[in-house]
């Protein structure tokens, strides 16, 4: 036995949802119906900022990257999620396991990242209106965006090569839906210092960093409206940033809900939900939560079906 529990891993199997196969069928349905709505609504989001010359702001233009973010993120995961689905289970490769982490921990990033840049052009607007074109020019806006991209790739690089150079051995079963730290983590054997290293390492230069950022634009946010006099104008300006909240709330609350907290005694079940609400339902209610909460966008789609209605 203990020569068995020391075999290296040279393979990974996910097993996630393969406990109910009577139940595999509707979720492949319903995950492909998720990922549809997913791909058209932040690809309409991508196409409508594009074409409608008064979405050309700064906002817009990192709404643009998120909802391709979504696309990319929501990629990675939902076609392997219901390819365990249709099998009843798949093998991933060490290799191509080290790769989707590598992907899902890049645009995850970059969506934290661009989340923060997000809040802090939200503070410009609301703090420093008239200074708001001058700020956010498109070199600085491109610069932003390059060095999310950039810090995306570097977060990603040193998870990845801290989580895959971890020895793992004894069961190559991976009770989730694709490969991610927490259930990689219950499968290594040795000394767990590293993973506590990669664990604060990641916590530290994503997601508490991006955090800092949105709360004190927020804090500055909140101060200027506080100063507005009429009710009206403190409730017209703050609902320039709702959507903007709202997507804050739902990604970060589930992200550290996932990996800042203690995974030691949490079920397998427990981290699945948790999982498929970050990597399927969150991308789909993106482009949702900015259109239907917003008076800018809501009226570029309703000139866009009217276009369309004329041929």
């Amino acid at each position: 036995m203990a020569k068995k529990n020391l075999t290296l891993v040279t393979e990974f199997i996910l097993i996630a949802f393969t406990d109910y196969p009577e139940r595999a069928l509707p979720l492949f349905l319903l995950f492909l119906f998720i990922y549809l709505i997913t791909l058209l609504g932040n690809l309409g989001m991508i196409i409508l900022i594009h074409v409608d010359h008064r979405l050309h702001t700064p906002m817009y233009f990192l709404l643009s990257h998120l909802s391709f973010m979504d696309i990319c993120y929501s990629s990675v995961t939902v076609p392997q999620m219901m390819a365990v689905l249709l099998e009843l289970g798949a093998t991933l490769s060490y290799t191509r396991c080290a790769a989707q982490f590598f992907l899902f921990t890049y645009f995850g990033s970059i969506d934290c990242y661009l989340l923060a840049l997000m809040a802090y052009d939200r503070y410009v607007a609301v703090c420093q209106p008239l200074l708001y074109v001058t700020i956010l020019t498109q070199k600085t806006r491109l610069g932003f965006v390059a060095g999310a991209y950039i810090a995306g790739l570097l977060s990603a690089l040193v998870r990845t090569v801290a989580a895959f150079t971890l020895s793992f051995c004894g069961t190559n079963e991976i009770d989730f839906i694709f490969c991610d730290l927490p259930p990689l983590l219950k499968l290594t054997c040795g000394d767990s210092y590293t993973q506590e290293v990669v664990i604060i390492v990641f916590a530290i230069f994503v997601i508490p960093a991006c955090l800092v950022v949105i709360l004190v634009s927020y804090l500055f946010i909140i101060v200027a409206v506080i100063r507005i006099p009429s009710a009206g104008g403190r409730a017209k300006t703050f609902s320039t940033c709702t959507s903007h909240l709202t997507a804050v709330s739902l990604f970060f609350g589930t992200l550290i809900f996932m990996y800042l907290r203690d995974n030691s005694g949490q079920s397998s079940e427990e981290d699945r939900v948790v999982s498929v609400f970050y990597t399927t339902v969150i991308p789909m209610l993106n482009p949702l939560i900015y259109s239907l909460r917003n008076k800018e966008v809501k009226e570029a789609l309703r000139k866009i079906l009217n276009r369309a209605k004329l041929f």
